[in-house]
């Protein structure tokens, strides 16, 4: 029998769940939505697959876990490489491809690559609203958008000139592609040019991202007894997360209206050159915001999106969390100490204290 600490499917992997370093927070966040997936599978259940149709509607389908990670979940010959680069991406950009959260493996060649994005249920905005309300934040990293821009690429790769007409003459006239004031008027023709190849590409849809979500009881640290299940985004479904609204007016150049540029400068440039510098496009395009993420959408723009049966109930209970963490795996996990984490489930201080300190927490929280 083996009784050592491991989680459910992941049997060969670049990570030795025996070691309580493997158990950290930014190990534990890809990890345990990497192995809820294949449980997921052994239940014979599908994770929630969200795609764009080609007016940019949401389309909400099913995904199996074989088909998401390219091979058997649960096979022999699969092995799971966290942090790792996905090198048939190499070929379309400047410099190294950035790793991605997950490179799944058979025979050393890579199958299939994946962003992974553990997130609560219910987020803030959405806390206090009715259960079938609730959403998620998500948090985009910059690097995804390189992914991104290559999984577009790939769908074009047999016809790149077919990329260059679909493209055409968007931003041709943008002559300082780092100031705002000069990219604004041309920001209907950068959207359009994204809409096109949605639409001239729409069967050619890929996974992206996968979000497991793991739900509470509203606001507070209780999981609900239906608290997990798996949601993947295509790669224009996650548009929706970012793009404006049709006819939206463009005024500013916001985190959400970045990315899409950068996504833009990314395909017209490998449509120019052959090869893509995410890295620089990202570096230089910033429009006096920070690069620390692409964005950030929160629960009220992503309910929309993704709401459905499985969000308002997930399908996988708090019970069946031991059948995913094995072997006490459960004791080597350390979470984050937060101070009104801990107040907030300390039942020795009083009323009073507790609002004083909680005063005086955000007090600090503002210095």
């Amino acid at each position: 029998m083996n009784d050592k600490p491991r989680l459910f499917g992941i049997e060969r992997s670049n990570r030795d769940y025996t070691v309580a370093d493997t158990w950290g927070k930014n190990q534990f966040n890809s990890s345990f939505p990497a192995s809820l997936a294949c449980y997921l599978h052994s239940k014979g259940m599908k994770a929630v697959y969200i795609k764009a149709k080609p007016d940019m509607k949401r389309d909400l389908q099913y995904i199996g876990i074989d088909e998401l990670y390219g091979i058997d979940p649960l096979g022999d010959d699969i092995f799971f490489s966290f942090e790792t680069q996905y090198t048939p991406f190499q070929k379309y950009v400047v410099g190294a491809i950035p790793r991605d959260d997950l490179v799944i493996l058979s025979d050393g060649q890579c199958v299939s690559s994946i962003e992974i994005k553990l997130v609560a249920l219910p987020d803030n905005p959405t806390c206090n609203l009715s259960e079938d309300k609730f959403g998620s934040e998500i948090v985009v990293r910059p690097d995804t958008i390189i992914y991104l821009a290559c999984s577009f690429i790939q769908s074009y790769e047999d016809n790149p000139e077919a990329l260059r007409n679909v493209i055409g003459d968007a931003g041709r006239n943008v002559r300082d592609w780092t100031e705002a004031g000069e990219v604004l008027p041309y920001m209907d023709e950068i959207y359009w040019a994204i809409r096109r190849m949605v639409s001239e590409k729409n069967e050619c849809q890929s996974p992206i991202i996968m979000e497991p979500v793991w739900k509470t009881e509203g606001k507070s640290p209780r999981l609900a007894d239906h608290c997990l299940d798996i949601f993947v985004w295509s790669n224009f479904g996650m548009l929706n997360l970012f793009m404006p609204e049709e006819n939206e007016e463009f005024r500013t150049i916001t985190r959400h209206t970045r990315t899409m540029i950068w996504l833009f400068k990314m395909l017209q440039e490998y449509a120019e050159k052959g090869r893509f510098n995410g890295a620089k496009i990202i570096d230089t395009l910033s429009y006096n915001l920070k690069n620390d993420k692409a964005f950030a959408s929160n629960g009220l723009r992503t309910h929309p999106i993704m709401t459905c049966a499985e969000l308002t109930k997930p399908r996988i209970t708090k019970g069946e969390i031991r059948k995913v963490i094995l072997g006490g795996g459960q004791y080597l996990l350390s979470p984050e100490r937060r101070f009104d984490a801990i107040i907030y489930n300390s039942p020795d201080l009083d009323a009073k204290s507790n609002r004083f300190i909680l005063w005086m927490w955000r007090l600090i929280a503002r210095i």
